[in-house]
């Protein structure tokens, strides 16, 4: 049932507004023992879940015994980090999360069903897997805290995806994101339906009932002057509350343009992203709005590596963003890549199937590195002074010399497609 829901495309929800709304829902819940809180990592600052969980452990105290952010497959959460997100809350509660060996299998979605959903591309059963803290904890709560957005793996970010992919493990996290890659990322970004979420839906319904979680979710825009504010807060136990999210999210996540693009500009945070892991979803979240034969610019000061993990790392270097059809030969041919599907389905996201190209513009990457991967390089000096991201505004801009550009301050926040790529 949904406890709490606000918010509107004009709405701006203010801490106030947050404080009374978590703690109306927890007096509802009434007296609580031992609490779990399940934020996402420093990628997903925008989010407002930092704000958030530091009001739950105002709130709960002593009670809020464990924080472990859902970080999937990223790289664990740094003290520095930790510290900005989530200031003020004592770092001995938190745990991180180790997708490769702290989990437990709750139970396996068939391969009949996900080959029926899928439509025959896939015919593996599903593992769904949570970290074990999640079960062996004692908890009489857990909070799940995330923001709703247009995903390029689910569809629409967060809800149960937060708990079987942001604390799941390997086999999990691999064959969920093959599947979307499978079924086709533009069919999949800004649904809520999806071959992935039916799944992770299966798996909450017949495996995870006796898990005790509550979901916090955002909804987050950015005003006219480029900054996040929270448009809206649902607050509820099942799926109910994450469809209203995303109604919403796709109210001010998405932006629907009458005509194709030819030059986008997109700015990479480099407090945010550090790899072309993260950084691609420039490509995944622009791929629907950008002509046939146009350009991707990606501005990226903080793009030091790859993969967030040393084996994915390896395996994008080794086979670089090849398109579908190629990365498809090489899972047959290549043992490594076939046991890591998540890096698979990655190669496949980050190719514009040489439809548009794609120059990076990396802060510690060099050309032979960036051009091995199938990427144009571009001098991030020469770039930002050509593109300022501080003076441009998100949307058209008409530089000096007259040439038109989309500016994207931040690609996370947002999905853009024309009218005839998202039917």
């Amino acid at each position: 049932m949904i406890f709490y829901q606000k918010g509107s495309d004009t709405s701006v929800l203010t801490e106030q507004d947050l404080k009374e709304a978590l703690s109306a829902t927890l007096d509802k819940l009434g007296k609580v023992k031992k609490v779990l809180a399940l934020p996402p990592d420093y990628t997903r600052y925008h989010s407002f879940a930092g704000l958030l969980t530091r009001i739950a452990d105002h709130y709960l105290g002593e009670r809020l015994t464990d924080i472990m952010p859902a970080i999937g497959t990223h790289t664990p959460m740094t003290e520095k980090e930790l510290n900005s997100m989530f200031t003020g809350i004592d770092t001995a509660k938190f745990r991180v999360h180790n997708w490769r060996r702290d989990v437990l299998t709750l139970g396996e979605v068939p391969g009949e069903f996900i080959n029926e959903i899928s439509e025959g591309r896939v015919k593996y059963g599903w593992p769904a897997q949570v970290n074990k803290l999640l079960v062996k904890g004692g908890f009489d709560l857990i909070l799940s805290v995330g923001q709703v957005v247009p995903h390029e793996v689910v569809g629409m970010a967060n809800y149960n995806k937060n708990i079987f992919v942001g604390t799941g493990g390997s086999e999990g996290i691999n064959k969920s994101h093959f599947l979307g890659a499978a079924w086709g990322m533009e069919r999949m970004m800004g649904r809520a339906d999806t071959p992935v979420r039916k799944v992770l839906n299966y798996a909450s319904e017949h495996f995870a009932r006796t898990l005790p979680i509550l979901y916090v979710l955002t909804v987050v825009a950015l005003n006219s002057k480029g900054q996040p504010e929270i448009r809206g807060l649902f607050i509820g136990d099942d799926e109910d509350c994450f469809l209203k999210a995303c109604e919403l999210s796709l109210k001010v996540n998405f932006t629907l343009l009458e005509k194709s693009l030819n030059k986008v500009v997109v700015f990479l945070d480099p407090n945010e992203y550090r790899s072309t892991w993260l950084g691609n979803k420039s490509i995944y979240r622009t791929r629907m709005a950008i002509a046939t034969g146009g350009e991707l610019i990606v501005i990226a000061p903080g793009i030091k590596e790859f993969g967030e993990d040393k084996e994915i790392d390896r395996l994008i270097r080794k086979y670089g963003y090849p398109g579908t059809s190629k990365t498809l030969e090489l899972i047959q041919d290549n043992e490594d890549l076939k046991s890591n599907l998540s890096a698979a389905a990655h190669l496949i996201h980050g190719s514009t199937e040489g439809r548009f190209s794609v120059t990076y513009c990396p802060g510690y990457l060099t050309r032979k590195e960036m051009e091995s991967v199938n990427f144009k390089f571009g001098d991030i000096r020469m770039m930002k002074n050509k593109y300022n991201p501080e003076k441009l505004r998100n949307g058209i801009n008409v530089l000096p010399d007259g040439e038109e550009i989309f500016f994207i301050s931040n690609p996370a926040l947002g999905l853009w497609a024309t009218r005839d790529k998202f039917q």
